[in-house]
């Protein structure tokens, strides 16, 4: 319970009817979930708008509704809070209702196209290992110190972020590390969080089903920038060109990260092979456990990171040589039959040209690579050519499937991938709609010393078609079929 005048610190607020000195249950933005005392806070979703509850929600036991329109029937006993933005109001209420627990420990956000998965688990792993109690929020989980809670959104929503980081607080977290999203940021999720550092990725084709354009996309991700404090620091790729668009207003202390040009944090890779990087960071050289010059990337930002937090130098390094890869990201097995299979969640262009580069730096040539890929349904449509050009020029055999169909029918998805094959390359390519075919498919074409990539759905343990999630694991999958096939 807590007084509604303090869980609106720092709201802005355009109108009040009602009294703001009654206790408040807890904050819903979900009418389903409301109970006696709660305070409704009604959102104009991209589905629904939540302004067409408020009376659902008051049936219920709402006694403070905040909205952005007030209802032309004013309910007797209800207290109601006009704002001009009830996302930006929730943000601020979630903090204040849960006691501000982003300033009681340092939280970092990494935001960009690929890579946040891995330099947010990396970080949280690290620091692990360093012997401190953390905090991680990701697409693959949520971790509480040493309890692990299961992820639904890249970015959670408001109250359930700040939820998790006032039980890291109780545990006695000293970091957080967290997927920001730009979905999270448009949809003002981070705001009235306190954050201690920002880091920068790159900046590809994604999400132009929600962004319309990508300078909006660019310009959401520069937003988180722009209000980080100048208390914090932001860390950028300036091998990206957007790299240094994220810095320009921003009031952090800027810090820059490159492999290919002068940067704060440089590196250089010396080694790349199935069993490691050689690395040479800022001139002190050191040995990764993971692959591609997509991670030494990754692993650059992590250490600037984890330096601007107070780890010194050379035990960064040998903390970094401790990392294991994270689950999904060029995650791979090799068979009995010396079939390499590679597993990632590359789900966009440039992340699975990326991919592809590393399998030609560490490949001999002598053998074949298969790609297994397909593409979401209900998603950005205009990528799906654009990733069935790179699999089949890139690729000896590539293989069209399907990912998450959602509401889509996965034969329409393929065809939009084919549009994307150039004719010399027609005959590489195979389209199987039944993802665990294709994989079959791909397993039996292989022989000893192949390389086989499934890509687009990395660590996920389903597949979503026509609203139902049904087990599917593409790691599981393909170690059954190869063990399979040894017999």
């Amino acid at each position: 319970m807590m007084v509604l005048k303090d869980i609106l610190y720092k709201v802005a607020i355009e109108a009040v009817k009602g009294s703001t000195d009654i206790e408040v249950n807890k904050i819903e933005f979900d009418s389903r979930k409301i109970v006696s005392g709660d305070a409704f806070v009604a959102i104009k979703g991209t589905v629904s708008d939540g302004h067409d509850f408020i009376e659902k929600a008051i049936g219920l036991g709402a006694t403070v509704v905040v909205c952005e329109v007030l209802p032309s029937a004013i309910a007797e006993g209800i207290t109601y809070i006009q704002v001009a933005d009830t996302s930006s109001a929730l943000a601020y209420m979630a903090a204040n209702f849960y006691g501000n627990p982003s300033a009681d420990l340092k939280l970092v956000g990494v935001t960009g196209t690929n890579g946040k998965t891995t330099i947010a688990t990396l970080l949280y792993q690290l620091f692990k290992n360093a012997g401190y109690k953390v905090g991680l929020l990701s697409t693959v989980r949520i971790m509480v110190d040493e309890t692990e809670f299961k992820a639904t959104h890249t970015t959670p929503d408001s109250l359930t972020i700040n939820h998790y980081l006032r039980e890291m607080v109780e545990t006695g977290c000293d970091y957080c590390f967290m997927e920001v999203s730009s979905h999270g940021i448009h949809q003002k999720r981070t705001e009235g969080l306190h954050f201690t550092g920002g880091i920068f990725t790159n900046l590809s084709h994604d999400h132009l089903d929600y962004h319309t354009t990508f300078a909006e996309y660019r310009d959401v991700k520069k937003s988180f920038f722009d209000n980080l404090p100048k208390t914090a620091f932001a860390i950028t790729n300036t091998d990206d060109k957007n790299g240094p668009v994220m810095l320009q207003n921003t009031k952090a202390r800027k810090l820059t990260y490159a492999l290919k040009s002068y940067a704060d944090y440089r590196a250089q890779v010396l080694e790349n092979q199935l069993s490691g990087l050689l690395m040479k960071i800022n001139d002190q050289e050191v040995w990764v456990r993971l692959i591609g010059s997509f991670n030494a990337y990754n692993l650059l930002a992590i250490y600037g990171a984890a330096v601007q937090l107070g780890l010194e130098e050379q035990e960064t390094l040998r903390l970094l040589s401790e990392l294991e890869s994270v689950s999904g990201r060029f995650q791979f097995i090799v068979s009995e039959s010396n079939i390499t299979a590679i597993v990632d969640y590359a789900h966009t262009p440039d992340a699975l040209e990326n991919v592809l580069k590393t399998i030609e730096d560490i490949r001999t040539k002598n053998e074949q690579l298969i790609t297994v890929v397909g593409c979401g349904g209900d998603r950005d449509k205009t990528k799906r050519p654009i990733m069935a050009k790179i699999a089949s020029e890139m690729s000896d055999k590539a293989i069209f499937t399907s990912d998450n169909p959602r509401s889509e029918q996965p034969e329409a998805i393929i065809e939009d991938m084919e549009k994307g094959v150039e004719g010399q390359n027609f005959k590489k390519t195979l389209s199987i709609v039944d993802r665990k075919q294709a994989i079959k498919t791909a397993c039996q074409l292989a022989q000893s010393g192949d390389i086989i990539l499934i890509a687009g759905k990395g660590h996920e343990t389903y597949q979503e078609i026509q609203g139902v999630r049904y087990d599917f694991d593409d790691m599981k999958i393909v170690k059954e079929l190869l063990e399979q096939l040894n017999k």
